[in-house]
């Protein structure tokens, strides 16, 4: 503690201690804190001709605001600033003072995360107060400058619970079986390949019980819009034909026809493309 008056006489501080706590908030980056400290000192005051001893001890309550700089690594840099009240008690040369001042103090330090709950600290603290008052039977009263360097080490603990590892991943929706059957231009006949397309397709649906199968028609864009609509159709309702005929009970079929939408293989305004004429069976 660093303590002159503001005439004849001279304080020299010897070294003190400090304890206290804190309560705080952690945003992770910037942090507020609650802080109460107290300081004590003993000095040496020296008047004319005459020394004495002098007591000085601060307590303080203190509001800071704190910034750690983190890089990914335990080690976490931090600077911080404090306001608050100090509870002053101060005595020398017969006289003694009690007084309530505004109080400041500016914080540079580092800290340690041992794990996500326990981190050590050490900084370094300048802190002062307005002038406090001594009314000393020898001089009267006696404004002196009260401020000190401390250097702080602290042990911190987060409360709260620790982070929880994100739960697995739901597993990938497994796509429903589909097939799918192709055409000639301009035709809905089904071809022997087409045949055994349908059949593998109703022997799925016969392994899954209790479904529903889907059989979308589709063209390319050759020809007029509404008539490949209508072939798109008239394609859907040949498979759903041929899967009757492999067993599978009528009222499980839905037909859609999509004309020229939904192609395959994108192309521009009529061009023959054989992927593009095709029905999708989805089972469900």
């Amino acid at each position: 503690m660093f303590n002159t008056t503001a005439n004849a006489a001279n304080i020299y501080p010897a070294t003190g201690w400090a304890a206290g706590g804190m309560v705080g908030y952690d945003f992770v980056g910037p942090r507020v804190e609650l802080e109460g400290i107290y300081r004590s000192n003993q000095a040496t005051r020296q008047f004319q001709q005459f020394t004495a001893g002098a007591n000085f001890n601060d307590t303080a309550i203190m509001a800071n605001l704190m910034y750690d700089f983190r890089f990914g690594s335990p080690i976490v840099p931090y600077i911080g600033a404090g306001a608050g009240i100090a509870f002053v008690n101060a005595s020398a040369l017969g006289g003694s003072a009690s007084s309530t001042q505004f109080a400041y103090q500016g914080i540079i330090g580092v800290g340690y995360e041992i794990d996500q709950n326990w981190r050590v600290n050490i900084d370094g603290r300048y802190f002062g107060t307005t002038n406090p008052t001594i009314n000393s039977p020898l001089l009267g009263g006696v404004t002196y400058n009260n401020n000190n360097f401390t250097l702080m080490a602290s042990l911190q603990y987060k409360f709260g619970a620790p982070s929880v590892a994100p739960p697995p991943p739901p597993p990938p929706s497994v796509a429903p079986p589909s097939f799918m059957v192709f055409f000639d231009w301009d035709r809905s006949n089904l071809s022997q390949q087409a045949l055994t397309t349908i059949q593998q397709a109703a022997n799925a649906f016969k392994t899954k019980g209790n479904a529903r199968i889907t059989a979308t028609g589709h063209t390319d864009t050759s020809g007029p819009e509404s008539y490949n609509m209508a072939l798109s159709l008239r394609r859907a309702n040949a498979v759903k034909d041929a899967l009757v005929r492999d067993d599978v009970p009528a009222q499980a079929i839905s037909v859609v026809g999509m004309g020229e939408k939904g192609l395959l293989v994108p192309t521009g305004d009529n061009v023959r493309e054989p992927q593009n004429r095709r029905v999708e069976i989805v089972i469900q």
